[in-house]
């Protein structure tokens, strides 16, 4: 049988598909090593394989050679394309229930067996073999069982071992990105010259890591595999997936080896792939990815060490030229769309309860290297749909033949130069006409996500604490300034192209932004040229009195001031930055003056236009343009006359054009959903909407609304939040002191909030504190507790509301359905009604947004459609677009409202929630 293995598994699938055509009752025509003619029941050989190979693996650990069990995965593979093709072969290979589980068995087991093989993987041809069988273990499963995702994850999902398989995939995989690791590094110290056997070598495994990620990406893809993996202790709490990533996002190509396009490309694909997996992980609903890492101190520093990763990956891609070139990108070896995944990611942890605070200080210099560069640059790189050059991404078309072939050459010490130049083939992904509105509106939402206070839940230490953080930084990093050259301060820079920035980010509104994210980013922007004004009026001071004598200099502030901390007085800069808005700077005006009114008289809200005068006169025209209430760009006129070369700045073409400030209409491509073939969508049109999540059960939430009676500082207390997450977690699904404190926070300011909408003062407000815009980003975090599905209790909503609901001059109730209305915002309809079969009714979505109506097809009898909370709907009005994904995919509805169609013969028939379904009259 060995020799019959070793034999077939060197033949092509053609080949072979030739040789049973040929063959006679299923039985080939062989010789043996020495000429004799031999036969092949192929049956026989077909229906013992996965079990002989089993046993192989079992002896594995007493020196079983490992390029055996290769080939003999290759012969399962090549089998498996021929099965469709030859019927006989189908009836035994494919049609046999005990032969599907041992190939499952198999795969399982030997996955186990790669990733724990680790002394032996340093030695020789091992890196290739490992990474070539996982590999080919991996996709073993699309080749034998499924090629459609959804129906594999099923199956997958189906055997008791699942958990298992995911663990030891992910293992597996990271102890060939270790292997990867070692190699460059070694390759790095040696000087191994672009070309080489070795650099082949090096390209080789990082495609079999490529290739091997992907398919847990595309798994990844599917929600209930997704799901699952948040469930599993292994990679979410003990930080199994944070630790691939960490180790994936440290590879590097050593300087000798830039030049091998081929490579660079390939470890920056692996790059997007696992930031893509985090991603959805980390937007996922059903569970917090997030919170689930923060539950353990280890897998929390993990976490952290992962962001700060992520951080230094954009700093350093945004640390370079800014302007991207085709000969950074070359479309013959795609990237990956490393660097919006990563702006993704930023977004979602500076959005996190968790890590925001790591991030206040750590996001500060990637942030500025944006906003730093040149005006003109600026516009065109990040306030334009048109970019030059966007990032590509490509999908590896795995091809188990050619792949093992390398891996039993080196084996062999057979393998050449010419043969080891192997590249898999791919399939680049068309780039989305949103990836510049999505790049743009990750940078806007990552300010918002830092700058934004929330009373009752933030600290109020935490009030300007990035603002603040971002003005220490510029003045840390600025050059010495002189009034002859202001340019040279890049405070100013920043400030200008963020007032540009929040001109554009009002046009990504709705598709991209929400008006939250716009306003918070304008009042950052306000603030920070507040600050800017201010300080290059006391550069322009500190240079007039150069020539005054030393007595008086010692009265004079020095140019970069040391930033005050929160514990300074009142009279502070830092703590009145509105009063800086009237300063005035009074002194002598340098050589170069100006005719005309030397003061400031610039609106407020005319961001750019700030820095048109300064304090003491001096033209700073050329740091920007004024930018008018239209919210487009006019060039500078005035009536001054300066020493300078102009009078205005020519940014051409963004200044003489608004064009730069119009979204077209985004296409509703179907490129946005899922694909089954794994061309991921780095660009989801619903990314405005905050991620939601319930943790808690109904049950659990009345039991928690009525202790909150006797303990309403509950979020305070450490030992009760320990002891109700204990309690409650019994009751439903498992909750931890981290998770019950987050939920509390966005409880208290979603009352705040309806409070507000209601013009009534909230009983947990400090009138004290200063007016601050109440936005929901920190409480709607993605991973912090699910505040929008939360509903007060007509107790507290009672409490809230009797300011509102009750006039002032008499008894009188305003109107209740302005009150049901809003309501409606915050939950679905929830009042109990008829579910019977032909009920028309309104479909609402997770916002309280109408989706669509139509009539109820099925509802389970009784108090049974409560429970479970779903009924079966035929939709006869759909308000949205087809291809939106379905809350509830199944089997006989799909996976978005298209296919449910499709499926129902025409009928767009889609289980939706109860207390998401209004009735409407009839």
């Amino acid at each position: 049988m060995v020799s019959a293995i070793e034999e077939l598994s060197g033949l092509t699938t053609k080949e072979l598909g030739e040789m049973l055509k040929e063959s006679d009752s299923f039985v080939l025509q062989s010789k043996t090593e020495d000429g004799s003619p031999k036969q092949v029941d192929m049956e026989k050989l077909v229906s013992s394989l996965p079990l002989h190979l089993l046993a192989v693996c079992l002896e594995l650990g007493q020196g079983s050679d490992m390029a055996y069990v290769l080939r003999g995965v290759r012969f399962l593979h090549s089998l498996s394309e021929l099965a469709s093709r030859h019927t006989r072969l189908e009836q035994v290979l494919l049609d046999d229930v005990k032969i599907s589980e041992q190939v499952m068995d198999l795969i399982f087991f030997l996955l186990s067996i790669l990733a724990h093989r680790k002394k032996e993987n340093n030695v020789g041809a091992s890196p290739l073999v490992h990474a070539s069988l996982v590999a080919a273990s991996l996709h073993l499963l699309t080749s034998y069982f499924s090629s459609q995702w959804h129906e594999l994850v099923h199956i997958l999902l189906a055997h008791p071992k699942v958990d298992i398989f995911m663990d030891v995939a992910f293992d597996s995989l990271h102890e060939d990105v270790r292997l990867l690791s070692i190699r460059l590094s070694a390759m790095g110290l040696s000087d191994v010259p672009v070309g080489s056997l070795e650099c082949h070598l090096a390209h080789f495994i990082c495609q079999q890591c490529e290739t091997s990620l992907q398919f847990l990406l595309l798994l990844c893809q599917q929600k209930l595999f997704r799901d699952r993996i948040l469930k599993n202790k292994e990679l979410s709490r003990n930080g199994g997936i944070l630790s691939l990533s960490h180790t994936i996002l440290k590879l590097v190509v050593p300087e000798c080896l830039k030049g091998s396009t081929d490579l660079v490309a390939s470890v920056s694909r692996l790059k997007a792939k696992i930031l893509s997996i985090l991603l959805q992980l980390c937007e996922a609903e059903s569970v917090s990815y997030l919170d689930e890492v923060a539950t353990s101190p280890n897998s929390m520093r993990l976490g952290q060490t992962l962001a700060l990763e992520v951080l230094n990956l954009l700093k350093t891609a945004f640390g370079r030229k800014q302007k991207i070139t085709s000969d950074s990108h070359n479309k013959s070896y795609p990237m990956g769309s490393v660097l919006i995944s990563a702006l993704r990611l930023v977004d979602v942890f500076s959005d996190d309860s968790n890590f925001r605070s790591s991030f206040m200080t750590n996001t500060v210099p990637f942030l500025t290297q944006i906003l730093a560069i040149p005006h003109d640059e600026f516009v065109l790189s990040w306030c334009s749909v048109n970019l030059p050059v966007v990032e590509e991404d490509a999908n590896l078309d795995y091809d188990p033949f050619g792949a093992v072939e390398v891996a039993l050459l080196a084996s062999d010490n057979a393998l050449t130069e010419a043969k080891a130049n192997y590249s898999c083939p791919f399939r680049p992904s068309l780039p989305s006409m949103a990836y510049a509105q999505t790049r743009t509106s990750c940078v806007v939402k990552i300010i918002a996500n830092l700058h934004v206070f929330v009373p009752n839940i933030c600290e109020e230490q935490e009030r300007d604490l990035f603002l603040q953080n971002f003005q220490k930084y510029l003045m840390s990093g600025s050059p010495k300034q002189s009034v002859d050259q202001p340019n040279d301060f890049k405070a100013t820079k920043v400030c200008i192209n963020l007032g540009s920035l929040s001109d554009y980010a009002k046009t990504l509104i709705p598709n991209f932004l929400n008006e939250e994210d716009v306003q918070l980013l304008s009042d950052f922007s306000d603030k920070l040229q507040t600050w800017c004004k201010s300080q290059v009026g006391q550069v322009a001071q500190q240079v007039v009195h150069t020539d005054t004598p030393s007595e008086s200099k010692e009265d004079l502030h020095p140019v970069q001031q040391p930033l005050p901390t929160q514990a300074s007085t009142p009279d502070s800069f830092m703590n009145n930055l509105k009063d800086v808005q009237n300063m005035e700077v009074s002194t002598t005006a340098p050589s170069t003056k100006l005719e005309g009114n030397a003061t400031d008289e610039t609106p407020k809200n005319s961001r750019n236009g700030g820095f048109l005068q300064n304090a003491v006169g001096q033209d700073l025209v050329h740091l920007g343009v004024a930018r008018t209430a239209s919210a487009g760009f006019s060039a500078v006129s005035s009536g001054v006359n300066t020493g300078y070369q102009r009078s205005k700045m020519d940014l051409d073409p963004a200044s003489s054009t608004v064009d730069h400030f119009k979204t077209p209409e985004l296409s509703k491509e179907s490129g946005l959903q899922e694909d089954e073939k794994g061309d991921t969508s780095m660009y989801d049109d619903r990314q405005p909407k905050r991620r939601k999540r319930t943790i808690m059960n109904d049950e659990q939430i009345d039991e928690l609304e009525t202790a909150l009676v006797d303990e309403p500082d509950m979020h305070k207390n450490a030992v009760l939040l320990q002891n109700w997450s204990e309690k409650l977690s019994m009751q439903g699904p498992e909750i931890t002191a981290s998770q019950l404190k987050n939920w509390l926070n966005n409880r208290k300011a979603k009352l705040a909030r309806i409070a507000k909408e209601r013009g009534v003062p909230f009983e947990g407000e400090n009138s004290d504190k200063p007016s601050t815009p109440a936005t929901p980003h920190l409480g709607e975090s993605s991973e912090s507790a699910g505040e929008d599905s939360y509903l007060p209790p007509a107790r507290v909503m009672n409490a809230i509301s009797k300011g509102r609901l009750v006039s002032p001059d008499s008894s009188e109730l305003t109107s209740s359905a302005e009150f049901s209305q809003n309501m409606m915002l915050s939950r679905p309809f929830t009042r109990s009604f008829s579910f019977e079969p032909g009920r028309l009714v309104s479909l609402v979505d997770g916002d309280g947004k109408e989706v669509g109506r139509g009539k109820i097809f099925h509802a389970p009898p009784g108090k049974s459609s409560t429970e479970s909370r779903l009924c079966v709907v035929d939709v006869t009005e759909l308000r949205i677009e087809k291809w939106r994904e379905l809350p509830h995919p199944s089997e006989a509805s799909g996976r978005t409202f298209q296919e449910a169609e499709v499926r129902n013969g025409g009928v767009i028939r889609v289980p939706w929630d109860v207390v998401r379904l209004a009735p409407v009259a009839q």
